[in-house]
C-alpha cells in the first residue's frame, strides 16, 4: 500500500508538479494526498483522497497517519455519515431492548432527540472533534433543550456527555471512526454537579408536610401524594404500583414495576435499573387506612363504569383505569402547591428528597434509608444527602460521651 502528496490548484482541482505554479493561472493552492488502502470485494484497489492542507508538512503527516492506521489495523475509510444519521439509525436500533432496559434505552433516545440532534446532528461522523462537544455542553448550561428555555443542570450534562461516550465507543469498536471524540471533551466536573443537585433539591419541614396532606385530603390525588411522602418512590414507581403488589393486611407494597413515557405512549417495565430498585417497603398504620379509603373509591368508580374501565391493576390510575401521565402527575402537585399558602414550592420528586431527608435528621440508620429509597448503595446516599448531616453533629457527639458516661452528669 503505497500513497504520495501533490500540490493541488483551489481553483481547477488540478495536480500541480511541486515547483510550478498552476496553469490556470490562479494564485492559489494547497495540499492533498492519495493512498491506496486495500481491495474491495471484487479485488479493485480502493483509494483514499484527502486535500485542502496548507502546508506540505501536514500532508506528509496525514499520510504518515493513514499509513500507520493501516498498518496497525485501526484503519477506517472516509465516510459522509452524520452524527444524526448514526445515532437515529444504527446505534439506537443497534442497542434497544432486549440489550438493554426500555428505560435506559428510551432516556437515551429522548436526551438525543431534545439536545444532540438539533446541535451536532449535522456534523460528519468523522469531522466531531473534542471542541464541537464542548460547545454543545455549554450551550446546554446556557439554553437547555428543545422544549425548555432554562439550562440544563449540570448533572443532566453529565448524564448526556455519558451517553455519548457510550455511543462514540461503540462507534469505534464498530469501525466507524479512529478515536472517541467524547474522551478528550470537558463535560462540567462533578463536584459541580454534586453541589447543582444539591442546591436544587428543596424539601419540607415536618409541619410544612403534614400542612399540605391535612389541607388537600379531599383532593383526588392525596392517596397518592401521601404514599409518595411516606415511602419516598420515585415518580415512575408510584404510577407503577400494582394492587397484587399491595399486602394491606401485613402493611407491604412491593415496587416491581415502573410506568415510563415512549414514543408510543405509557408502558410498564418490570425490569428495575438497579437490583436495589426492586424493594418491599413497610407502610405505616396511617398510610394504609389512607390506601384502604384509596381501594373502595376506585372500587365504585370502576363498578360504575362497567365495561368502560381499563383493568391494569393499578393502585394510582386515572379515573377508566389507564396508565396516568407522569407529567401530568407533577403539574397536579405543583398547582396542589400553589393553592396553599405559606408553603414553599417544591417538585414533586422533591416529596422523596423530604421523606430521606427527615428520616436521616431523625437518626435512622442510613442503610435503612437507603433501602426504602431504593439507592444502589449507602454511600449514594450519603453522598445525595450530606447536606442534612452536619447538623446531627452536636448529637451524635453527646450521644457517645453519654455512652461511656451514662451515670455522671456533664462537667461544668
Amino acid at each position: 500500500m503505497k500513497g504520495s502528496v501533490f500540490k493541488r490548484c483551489t481553483r481547477c482541482q488540478r495536480r500541480v508538479a511541486e515547483r510550478r505554479s498552476p496553469n490556470c493561472g490562479a494564485a492559489s493552492f494547497s495540499w492533498a494526498y492519495r493512498a491506496y488502502v486495500g481491495k474491495d470485494a471484487s479485488g479493485r484497489w480502493r483509494e483514499q483522497f484527502r486535500s485542502g492542507f496548507d502546508r506540505k508538512a501536514d500532508a506528509d503527516r496525514a499520510l504518515a497517519e493513514l499509513m500507520a492506521s493501516l498498518h496497525g489495523g485501526s484503519f477506517v475509510a472516509r465516510s459522509s455519515t452524520t452524527v444524526g444519521a448514526y445515532l437515529l439509525d444504527q446505534w439506537l436500533p443497534a442497542t434497544a431492548p432486549p440489550r438493554v432496559r426500555y428505560e435506559t434505552w428510551n432516556d437515551r433516545r429522548s436526551n438525543l432527540e431534545l439536545y444532540v440532534l438539533p446541535r451536532i446532528g449535522g456534523v460528519a461522523l468523522q469531522e466531531l472533534s473534542p471542541a464541537h462537544l464542548n460547545r454543545l455542553y455549554t450551550d446546554l448550561l446556557k439554553k437547555g433543550g428543545s422544549v425548555r428555555v432554562a439550562g440544563l443542570s449540570p448533572t443532566s450534562v453529565r448524564r448526556v456527555h455519558a451517553l455519548l461516550r457510550k455511543a462514540f465507543n461503540d462507534a469505534v469498536r464498530w469501525g466507524l471512526i479512529e478515536r472517541n471524540p467524547a474522551l478528550k471533551a470537558d463535560p462540567p466536573p462533578a463536584r459541580l454537579a454534586q453541589a447543582s443537585r444539591r442546591s436544587s433539591m428543596t424539601t419540607w419541614e415536618p409541619g410544612q408536610l403534614r400542612h399540605f396532606l391535612d389541607v388537600t385530603w379531599s383532593h383526588a390525588h392525596h392517596a397518592s401524594w401521601v404514599f409518595a411522602a411516606t415511602t419516598g418512590v420515585r415518580r415512575s414507581e408510584l404510577l407503577g404500583l400494582r394492587w397484587r403488589d399491595v399486602d394491606l393486611r401485613r402493611g407491604l407494597a412491593g415496587i416491581r414495576q415502573t410506568i415510563v413515557g415512549g414514543p408510543d405512549g405509557y408502558m410498564p417495565v418490570q425490569q428495575h435499573k438497579t437490583d436495589a430498585s426492586s424493594r418491599t417497603l413497610h407502610l405505616d398504620s396511617r398510610t394504609l387506612g389512607v390506601l384502604r379509603m384509596h381501594r373502595d373509591g376506585q372500587a365504585k368508580v370502576r363498578a360504575a363504569l362497567d365495561e368502560r374501565w381499563e383493568d391494569h391493576g393499578l393502585v394510582f390510575c386515572r379515573d377508566d383505569g389507564r396508565w396516568r401521565s407522569p407529567s401530568a402527575v407533577s403539574a397536579s402537585f405543583r398547582r396542589a402547591v400553589a393553592r396553599v399558602d405559606s408553603l414553599p414550592a417544591i417538585r414533586f420528586h422533591d416529596l422523596r428528597h423530604t421523606h430521606a431527608t427527615l428520616l436521616l435528621a431523625a437518626g435512622v440508620n442510613p442503610k435503612v434509608v437507603s433501602e426504602r429509597l431504593g439507592h444502589s448503595s449507602v454511600s449514594f446516599t450519603l453522598d445525595t444527602y450530606a447536606h442534612v448531616m452536619p447538623g446531627m453533629q452536636p448529637e451524635a457527639a453527646q450521644l457517645f460521651v453519654d455512652l461511656i458516661y451514662p451515670d455522671t452528669e456533664e462537667a461544668s
